[in-house]
């Protein structure tokens, strides 16, 4: 029997995981492939990173890590503190994120509302003692009770992927998935998930579509994370270090999106789809159309819808923001399927 979403569920936490895959029907009949979006935005929490932010918490409270009254601390760009706080909440723990300050205000806003203490810093490099996840890491050590949930080199994060995301897109498509792709933040998703596919079907392809400047593009292609060669606008991916989830990941190929034609494509799936996201899952569609393109028709391509739109209000849907960092979209139909 399929697993699905219980029609009561037991609180926040039974209402993770189990979302529905949905067919972009314009672009799976322009490419002649089912070009399938798993709908991670209807999580409880808003996002893909509730399913992380569970994972994480369960495997601290199994091993004592993280007690009864116990915070939660984490380095986190936003949508993985909302699931955090959220199943944090549901089960009485306090919360306290380290943020960089050049997150949209979206996010930090809303976790403050859901009751976390928010602290912003500035951007450093992971290699600067300073960086948020360091910072992250002390302040836990020194608050009673503390945890640091280590969302990039915990593997629980990728295990809880490996167990419910996986297995839901196997049966969701009868096993017909031929390729799943998806962008690296921490490298849970695409590492938990393509260990699940391959176990069933060693061809399924796992692809990792990357934003320009991050280092997992030149890290699978070449085996090192030297090259440096541009910049991008997307927020909560664009991973520049291996961590231990990205290290698990089983990858086929990488491909670099850039930014503009990314944009293109969001605000296509909500003109034509009815679908308010985010940047990350644009870069996730090009991802599979580009795999579409050079595959040719008849595949099954899934990948992963992260978020709502509304946490990026203020930047990626605001006119005056992209016309500033010349990403104002164009196309009326699908000419971006030529600049992918």
């Amino acid at each position: 029997m399929p697993h699905v979403r219980p029609l009561i569920a037991e609180g926040f936490v039974g209402a993770i995981g189990h979302t529905p895959l949905l067919r972009l029907r314009h672009l799976s009949a322009a490419t002649g492939c089912e070009i399938l979006g798993k709908a991670e935005f209807m999580n409880p929490g808003g996002s893909v990173k509730d399913r992380a932010a569970l994972a994480l918490i369960e495997d601290a409270e199994r091993t004592g890590a993280l007690r009864p009254g116990g915070t939660i601390v984490e380095g986190t760009a936003g949508n993985t503190g909302i699931g955090l706080v959220l199943v944090g909440a549901s089960r009485g723990y306090r919360s306290l994120f380290i943020v960089p300050d050049n997150f949209s205000h979206e996010k930090t806003d809303l976790l403050k509302t859901l009751g976390a203490e928010v602290r912003r810093v500035p951007p450093k490099p992971y290699k600067d003692p300073d960086n948020f996840q360091h910072i992250a890491r002390r302040t836990a050590e020194g608050i009673p009770g503390g945890w640091w949930a280590n969302q990039f080199d915990n593997t629980a994060n990728l295990d809880g992927h490996y167990r419910t995301t996986g297995p839901e897109i196997w049966e969701q498509t009868g096993g017909r998935v031929s390729a799943f792709v998806a962008s690296i933040g921490s490298g849970g998703t695409l590492a938990g998930v393509s260990r699940a596919l391959k176990e069933r079907n060693s061809q399924v392809l796992a692809v990792c579509p990357d934003p320009m400047g991050a280092a997992m593009w030149s890290w699978f292609k070449h085996g090192h994370t030297d090259i440096d060669d541009g910049d991008s606008v997307a927020e909560g991916i664009g991973q520049g270090r291996v961590t231990k989830n990205v290290a698990a990941s089983l990858v086929d190929e990488a491909y670099r999106i850039r930014d503009p034609v990314a944009v293109e494509i969001v605000y296509h799936l909500l003109r034509d789809e009815g679908l308010y996201l985010g940047l990350s899952s644009g870069i996730n569609v090009a991802g599979a159309l580009k795999l579409a393109r050079e595959r040719g028709p008849g595949q099954t391509i899934v990948t992963i819808l992260c978020d709502s739109g509304a946490r990026y209000a203020s930047k990626l849907y605001n006119p005056a923001w992209l016309a500033e960092k010349n990403l104002t979209p164009k196309a009326k139909g699908l000419e971006f399927l030529q600049e992918l």
